[in-house]
Order: structure tokens, then C-alpha cells, then sequence
């Protein structure tokens, strides 16, 4: 068995050393939470400047524009009805969600909403087809590609699949069009297809259209009708008819060569998340990371990383990384850095040209971001590496750089802002700012100056440098400690990971389950939100504690690993510590 594979729960070998026993999501969700924690300087210490930023890859206000033959992400099964359950034959996914995720999706409100459509247009109308009509077509091998809506979320999907002996069941609905109040036909596709509107859960919209053994699905009528409003479809986009036409000619290899891929052949299920569904639109700064994919065959789940081919992208090395970040993280994560990538990013948050310029070009090599159950969900510490220390001109750039970003307005403090401490301790360079905020892991009488304190609490946040290392947290206990590390008086993370492969996440199952569940009912207060906090009492805290009783993971790619091509696609290997 291959080290990427993991074993169904009956298998013996599914508690040894070196065997992957981690599902679908992890990865994505570790990728998210990077992107989480690098947005920190700008949505939460500092207020976030008007406008976008340059190069920042926005997904669209709706569905106009999308590109239907590149979708954020993709799902290829031989029966999306079994998709959930298979997710829980994994054991950290069976401990944790249990069958009541199989019941959530089983009762979802849209599938109910949609299956009673059909069956009053089924009873009115006095058709053939079964009553579990919708129970069949999500058993049938299909492809689910999905895309952004405008919060970043996955909204938006079209489903294609081949009808087989459904074809004959749903020509029926195509002669209703003319007299159902929620079935009617909204166009034509080149080819003759017939495109089909049908109205479920009050004022949502499925269109629908099939030719030969093909059926495809739209959950928005705007992929394919930009101008769409209410029952009012207007003029298709040609573009988009276009491929949906190509899709119903058969041509099923089409999402797969999106995310370089082949067909899926005896996988029963292969789930694919580009870099623009995990990285917030952040995709520009990360180019070498295209995305993940979780493959389930006979022996179950396997995962792969994608990565691009980028000009001057130094060879990947998170070591530097793992080296400064201390010993008892709950979940790490780690990316390559691109030099000369972050100027623009830079002047737009403040930085003048020259000083944004020379700073990108020395940002190499990776970085990294982890989270510690003794601090705070919102307040992880990044650590990034530099080509080369910098000399004394950079270093007072990077201070008038931290003094420009971070920081709130502060109506008591002298000048609208706290001072900028700043130290000097041989080659160490740091710099902390007090900044007003009712998250603050102080409380205001902690202060010094406690009437100054324009919230209930405040941060301690700093930047700090040692040799060619740069460290940035908004808990300052964190950066002490990270220098604690780099001065050989603390452990790094460094000591527990394998030292054979490329490490780009790390989980610790029991100190991340520790810092969730204490993060659930601080935000949950039982006097201010009785009924979630019960929930959470009662279905959530279980799950979480669950989670505690998993042991450390590693997640590695094969030693030397790089892009040769564009979704260079490499096995991850998850070991057990």
C-alpha cells in the first residue's frame, strides 16, 4: 500500500506509523486558514484601504462573466449519492462528523425543495416517472463543477451527466413547458437542446437542458443568461452556449483538462479544488500553488498537491520555516514565495515604490503560518524568510512599513495612534505597536495607560527580524517565543516533522481540538446565545473532542519535488508523529 493511501477502517494497518489516514478538505482547509491569517494585518489591525488591491483576483458579483470551461473546482463520481458516505469511511472524517453529516446532505432543503417540484408536476400533470426521480439522477455517474459566488464561497455549479435509461423518463417534463407554472422552456441551444427553466423553493431557478444520453444541470441562470431577472431570461451569452452545446456533444474530458487532468476511470469518486476556491482571490501572490485533489478507489482516499511551473521560483525548502516556528503548534501551514511578486501589494498598502521594490525581491524561499492552543484562533504567527539579511536601510524601511500598516485610530492616544516600540538586540531588530480592540488578549486595565485604551482589550502586535528570518504575529508572546526558538532556547517545530520529505502542513489533532473548543464557547456566551451555545454543547463539543483522541500528522511531498508543467500533480503523503 502506497503511502498516500488511506486504508478502510477494517484494515490492520490503518494505525501504523507512515500510513495516510486523513480525508478530503484538510488540505483545503489548511490552505484557506493560511490565507485567513495573512489577511489579519489588514482586516483586523489595520483599516483596510478603498478600492481593491492591484492584481487581487476578485470573484464576480454574480454570474455574468464566468467562465463555464474553467471552473474553481470539480467533482467526478460514479454516484454523487454515495459521496458523503464514502467521506466517512475515513477515520478521522467517521469520528468527527458521524452519520449525522450523511443526514444533514440526505435532508438538505434545496434536494427536498426540488424532489417536491417534481413530484406535483409528476401528480398534476398524470406522468410515469418515479417518485424518487431525484434519488435516481444523483445516482448515476456525473461531474460537478462548481464556481465563486461573490463572498468566495463555492455557489454556483452545473452538473453534466449521461442519462442512460433516464432519457427515456425525463422527455416528458420538455412537453410541459407550454402549461406548468414552474416548468417552462427559456431557449435553444445550438444543436436544437432545448433549454428548460424550473422554479423550486419559492423563487429559486434550475435550467436544465438535454440532447442524445447528456443532461446537464445550471444552479444559476446567469451562467447562461447574463441578463436574467425573475422569469425574464433575455439574450444568451454565445460563449456559454457554446460549451454547454459542446458538453451535451459528449464531450465529458472538458472540466478534467481544466485541473490537467485525464479521465477518471475506475475512481469512484475525485474531487478536485483549484487555488482560486482555497486562496481567496490571493491566487496572484501564490502562483506556484495550483491546487489539491482527493482520489477514493477500491483501497480508499489518496491526495495529491498541483503545482505551476513560476519563473525564478527558488527550489521548494519550507526547512527555514519549520526551524523558527516553535515546538506545540495545533496546525502549520507552509507556501513557496515568489521573489519580486509583492511590490504592488505593498505601495498599495502604504509602502513607497523603492522600499515595497527591494523588499519583494528579497522575499524567497517560503512561508509559514501556525496556530498554538495557548493563544488565539484569530492570532497565529507568520514566519517568512528573506534571500539575504538586510542591511540597515531595509531594516528602517520595514519599521516606517509596520508604523504605516499597523494600527487603528485611537481618540485618546496623543497623535491618533500608539508609538511604535522599537528594539534592538544584536542582530535581532523588533517592532510592537499597541492597537485598541475589544478581541484584544489584554484586557484595557492591563495598560499602561488604561483610559487610552479605546476598547475593552488590546493588542501587543510585532514584527520582528533575526538574520535573514522575518516573524509577525498580533500576540507578541508568540514572537518572543519564535525568538526563543531562532536563539536556541526553545524547541522547533523542526525536531518532530520528517526530515525526508517537503513538509507543507502539519496538524496536531489534540492541541487544535484544545484551542476550537475554547474559541466555541468564547464566542458563544451562554447568557448572550443560549440556543447556539446549546447546540454547540450538545453537537459540536462532542465532535471536537473526538478530534483530541487522533494523533500528530505530518502531511509531506516526495523529497525534490518540483513543476516540470503546468497542474503538476504530486502525491501527499500523510505520516503519522
Amino acid at each position: 500500500m502506497s503511502d498516500n493511501t488511506t486504508p478502510s477502517p477494517s484494515t490492520p494497518a490503518a494505525d501504523s506509523p507512515g500510513v495516510k489516514r486523513w480525508p478530503l478538505i484538510i488540505g483545503g482547509l489548511a490552505l484557506v486558514l493560511l490565507v485567513l491569517g495573512g489577511l489579519l494585518l489588514r482586516y483586523v489591525v489595520t483599516a483596510p484601504p478603498s478600492g481593491p488591491l492591484p492584481g487581487l483576483e476578485a470573484p464576480p458579483a454574480n454570474a455574468q462573466g464566468r467562465d463555464i470551461r474553467h471552473p474553481d473546482a470539480l467533482i467526478e463520481s460514479a454516484s454523487l449519492a454515495r459521496l458523503p458516505k464514502e467521506l466517512l469511511e475515513v477515520p478521522l472524517l467517521r469520528d468527527t462528523l458521524t452519520e449525522d453529516f450523511v443526514f444533514y446532505y440526505e435532508n438538505d432543503g434545496d434536494r427536498l425543495g426540488l424532489a417536491g417540484s417534481l413530484r406535483r408536476i409528476v401528480y398534476e400533470h398524470e406522468l410515469t416517472l418515479k417518485d424518487n426521480l431525484v434519488e435516481e439522477l444523483l445516482d448515476q455517474p456525473a461531474q460537478v463543477a462548481l464556481w465563486r459566488g461573490a463572498d468566495g464561497r463555492l455557489r454556483d455549479f452545473l452538473v453534466v451527466m449521461k442519462r442512460g435509461g433516464l432519457a427515456r423518463l425525463l422527455e416528458p417534463l420538455a412537453h410541459l413547458a407550454a402549461d406548468d407554472s414552474q416548468l417552462r422552456k427559456v431557449g435553444e441551444l445550438k444543436g436544437g437542446a432545448g433549454v428548460y427553466r424550473l422554479r423550486y423553493n419559492g423563487q429559486k431557478t434550475l435550467l436544465f437542458a438535454s440532447s442524445g444520453d447528456y443532461l446537464v444541470l445550471l444552479s444559476n441562470p446567469k451562467m447562461l443568461f447574463p441578463r436574467a431577472a425573475g422569469d425574464e431570461m433575455g439574450e444568451a451569452d454565445a460563449q456559454a452556449g457554446a460549451d454547454l452545446a459542446a458538453l451535451l456533444g459528449g464531450d465529458d474530458e472538458a472540466f478534467p483538462r481544466a485541473f490537467g487532468l485525464g479521465p477518471r476511470g475506475e475512481l469512484s469518486q475525485r474531487v478536485s479544488l483549484g487555488a482560486g476556491a482555497l486562496t481567496m482571490g490571493y491566487q496572484r501572490f501564490i502562483p506556484a500553488f495550483a491546487g489539491v485533489r482527493f482520489d477514493k478507489d477500491a483501497k480508499g482516499w489518496n491526495s495529491y498537491l498541483a503545482l505551476n511551473p513560476v519563473e525564478r521560483q527558488p527550489d521548494l525548502d519550507f526547512t527555514p520555516v519549520w526551524q523558527a516556528m516553535p515546538m506545540g503548534a495545533s496546525a502549520c501551514v507552509a507556501l513557496p514565495l515568489t521573489p519580486g511578486l509583492y511590490d504592488s501589494l505593498l505601495v498599495r498598502l502604504g509602502a513607497e515604490q523603492k522600499m515595497a521594490a527591494a523588499f519583494s525581491e528579497h522575499l524567497s524561499g517560503a512561508a509559514g503560518l501556525c496556530w498554538y492552543a495557548d493563544s488565539r484562533l484569530y492570532t497565529p504567527l507568520l514566519v517568512a524568510t528573506l534571500s539575504a539579511p538586510p542591511g540597515p536601510e531595509l531594516d528602517a524601511d520595514l519599521g516606517r512599513l509596520f508604523a504605516s500598516l499597523v494600527g487603528a485610530y485611537e481618540a485618546n492616544a496623543e497623535g491618533g495612534n500608539f508609538p511604535v516600540d522599537e528594539q534592538r538586540q544584536g542582530e535581532t531588530r523588533k517592532w510592537l505597536r499597541q492597537v485598541s480592540s475589544n478581541f484584544g488578549q489584554y484586557a484595557a486595565a492591563d495598560a499602561a495607560d488604561p483610559d487610552a485604551v479605546s476598547g475593552r482589550g488590546f493588542f501587543r502586535v510585532g514584527l520582528a527580524r533575526q538574520g535573514s528570518t522575518l516573524l509577525f504575529s498580533l500576540d507578541d508572546q508568540l514572537l518572543d517565543k519564535a525568538l526563543g526558538t531562532l536563539d536556541k532556547r526553545f524547541p522547533p517545530l523542526a525536531d518532530v516533522l520528517p526530515r525526508d520529505a517537503l513538509v507543507p502542513a502539519y496538524l496536531a489533532p489534540q492541541s487544535l481540538s484544545t484551542l476550537l473548543q475554547r474559541e466555541t464557547l468564547e464566542s458563544l456566551p451562554q447568557d448572550l446565545e443560549p440556543v447556539f451555545r446549546n447546540a454547540a454543547d450538545s453537537l459540536l463539543l462532542p465532535r471536537l473532542k473526538a478530534l483530541a483522541g487522533h494523533g500528530g500528522y505530518a502531511l509531506g511531498l516526495p523529497a525534490g519535488s518540483r513543476a516540470e508543467q503546468p497542474w503538476q500533480w504530486l502525491p501527499l503523503q500523510w505520516r503519522a508523529l
